[in-house]
């Protein structure tokens, strides 16, 4: 039932996204999970905590939000049941992944580029990176929002439907508890350093199936696209992934880049400090452009519409083996 869950969600976000007057009414799950995490960590980060007092306050404040975003999702499920109304935990866990946004969010970057110049290109992605607009030409807007579509594949998308399939409506809104904390607190600076700790490293490990199964839609979707290059994506993956800052973001990254034929990642800025990372799919094209975007929109929504149906095949044969 969970993997039907995890299928019936992503195909009800496919169709029907967010809707704005919903998000204006009463928000989203990742912007309640948001003020919790910021009034626990208002309370319990206090600057005068000695460092192992705030890493296990840090590390109950995991807890909390995992008990908290599990609970809620388990006793959804609970009280709704199977039959009809798993239609209803569908709807509510169709929140979780973000497969239409992600897409309109980094469309607009080449949109904007194309129709208003650098400008409005750099505004444009910077509302899906951290790193300073400011600095980025043309080429280095257009790597930003195709490295932002590909790690958010894995981590905005993949993984949500993973943890559904997994355990159900209370292992997706745990994950995605666990990855808001980690955007929220898992920096390495003076203030979380030791506070978001847990929380980033947690991250780090619930993250490693989804990355892994999103470089092999990638790969899968690239033998399929005429513009795209498995064997290439194939390639960066083994060469580069490792060589990641991250033990997760390298594998979808690498694939997109080798899958494209460019090199992302790289040397970048986050707030004046320079970040000097791995390239993934090293010896690709640096000049990336607006065309490329779409590109790698269309890998994308090749890949995520595998997904769906590795979800489809996996829930048949579920059923056909249990009845």
């Amino acid at each position: 039932m969970f993997v039907l869950l995890a299928l019936l969600a992503l195909i009800l976000e496919l169709a029907l996204g967010y809707p704005h007057r919903l998000f204006a009414g009463i928000g989203h799950p990742v912007t309640w999970i948001g003020a919790l995490i910021s009034r626990l960590e208002r309370t319990l980060n206090r600057p005068d905590f000695r460092d192992a007092t705030r890493k296990a306050s840090g590390g109950l404040t995991l807890i909390v939000l995992i008990a908290a975003a599990g609970g809620i999702g388990f006793a959804i499920q609970t009280v709704l049941g199977d039959g009809w109304a798993l239609i209803v935990t569908a709807l509510i866990a169709s929140a979780l992944p973000a497969q239409r946004s992600l897409a309109t969010h980094v469309q607009a970057v080449a949109q904007a580029l194309e129709a208003e110049g650098l400008t409005d290109g750099r505004r444009a992605v910077s509302m899906i990176v951290g790193r300073d607009p400011e600095q980025l030409d043309e080429p280095a807007v257009c790597r930003a929002a195709i490295e932002s579509l590909a790690e958010n594949f894995s981590d905005g998308i993949v993984a949500p439907a993973f943890w559904l399939a997994v355990g159900g409506l209370a292992g997706g809104a745990a994950y995605k508890a666990v990855n808001t904390a980690d955007s929220m607190i898992g920096h390495k600076n003076a203030r979380y350093q030791q506070f978001g700790w847990a929380s980033a490293r947690f991250d780090d490990l619930i993250n490693l199936p989804a990355s892994r199964l999103t470089a092999l839609l990638v790969i899968a979707a690239a033998a399929i696209l005429p513009s795209c290059s498995a064997a290439g994506a194939w390639k960066a993956v083994r060469r580069d992934a490792g060589k990641h800052r991250s033990p997760n973001a390298g594998w979808p990254e690498a694939a997109f880049a080798g899958a494209l034929c460019l090199a992302l990642n790289g040397p970048r800025s986050y707030g004046g400090v320079q970040v000097h990372d791995a390239f993934m799919g090293e010896g690709g094209r640096r000049d990336a452009t607006a065309a490329d975007i779409r590109r790698a929109l269309r890998l994308y929504w090749t890949a995520d519409l595998l997904m769906v149906a590795l979800a489809g095949v996996t829930a048949l044969a579920l059923f056909t083996v249990h009845g």
